[in-house]
């Protein structure tokens, strides 16, 4: 059995735990407080780290869990603010662009961005998870408590809904 080092094995899962945080309460700040509360909480729970299985899998629900009830506490939602969770790793190659397409590529880009903070907290949590974190069907199950079969159907539906909304508005120029 693996010795777990906080230094090592939980430290470095900081930037994933607070890109999940970020997609749940869509503010920096929160996501911020979010994945301090997840580091004070896992460390209190060292001496049970040899009877967790999956250490990753255990930071990342802790810190689902700590951001929604967050969000449900602040019992208001996020419409108005503003992810920048994919800022800097969009626009790859874009140099080669002129400025009018660049504005359209960056207004794609956001478009997207708002479309995929309008979804549903759990498929938000899914398509993060799954898109742009690499996490497998199973360790989204594990990680939000729902089938794998559950994981599937909410990245489907997430992915639908964000192609539809993405192709109305290119069609109606909105």
């Amino acid at each position: 059995m693996k010795t777990i080092s906080f230094k090592n094995d939980i430290l470095p899962l900081k930037n994933v735990l607070y890109r999940l945080a970020l997609r749940i309460t869509m503010s920096h700040e929160e996501a911020e407080d979010v994945v301090q509360d997840t580091m004070i909480k896992v460390w209190n729970k060292r001496d049970d780290w040899d009877q967790i299985e999956n250490i990753e899998a255990f930071c990342l629900t802790v810190c689902r869990h700590l951001a929604l009830d967050k969000v449900r506490k602040a019992s208001h939602h996020a419409e108005n603010l503003h992810i920048d969770g994919l800022k800097g790793q969009e626009h790859e190659g874009s140099a080669v662009l002129n400025p009018y397409e660049q504005i359209i590529l960056n207004d794609r880009v956001e478009m997207v961005k708002a479309l995929l903070n309008s979804l549903p907290e759990k498929q938000r949590s899914c398509m993060q998870l799954r898109d742009f974190e690499g996490k497998s069907y199973k360790e989204i199950a594990l990680i939000l408590g729902i089938s794998e079969e559950q994981v599937k159907v909410n990245i489907f539906r997430a992915r639908q809904t964000i192609k539809q909304k993405f192709q109305e508005s290119e069609k109606y120029g909105l």
